[in-house]
């Protein structure tokens, strides 16, 4: 089920907070700036996976570090290594599909309750919203578990998120 939201992200009471990145991003923007900036050690701990995984659009990463709270984050384009420039520029649907079918497959398996989710590609990524909403309902829409998504940021406000209970 998706719920359309308004408020600060970080504020949700959601299981998980779901984030676009690219692979080893340098996280300097958006909510991946934010998550960098509150929690400075799932930043370490993703660059050490990427140097070791080298991973693709479509995979997702977890941090699992928080108590009652994870992030995943999706990788939705290929990033740079051995500290180059990350390769910004418009990312496709095609990419936040893959990822999302990733996250889609995960719930299931580690028994999220309830995710959060900000308007995916659409500042660096540089993507319309009207074009990733439709991907996104598409690929969650399934999920007997809450989806509250933030198509709208207000800072420092605590969103409504139904109950499914």
């Amino acid at each position: 089920m998706i719920y359309h939201v308004e408020g600060d992200i970080l504020l949700s009471k959601a299981h998980v907070i779901a984030q676009g990145v690219s692979a080893n991003d340098r996280m300097n923007h958006g909510l991946a700036k934010t998550l960098h900036e509150h929690f400075p050690p799932m930043h370490k701990a993703f660059h050490q996976w990427c140097h070791q995984h080298h991973p693709k659009t479509g995979e997702i990463w977890v941090w699992d570090a928080l108590k009652n709270r994870l992030i995943v984050n999706l990788i939705i384009k290929d990033g740079g290594y051995n500290n180059s420039v990350n390769n910004h520029g418009k990312i496709t649907t095609n990419q936040i599909r893959h990822a999302l079918h990733a996250l889609k497959k995960r719930v299931a398996k580690e028994n999220f309750t309830s995710i959060a989710l900000p308007r995916l590609a659409t500042s660096a990524g540089e993507l319309e919203w009207a074009e990733v909403l439709p991907v996104i309902e598409h690929e969650l829409a399934e999920l007997e578990i809450p989806v509250y998504l933030y198509s709208s940021y207000v800072p420092h406000q605590q969103a409504v998120e139904p109950s499914t209970h």
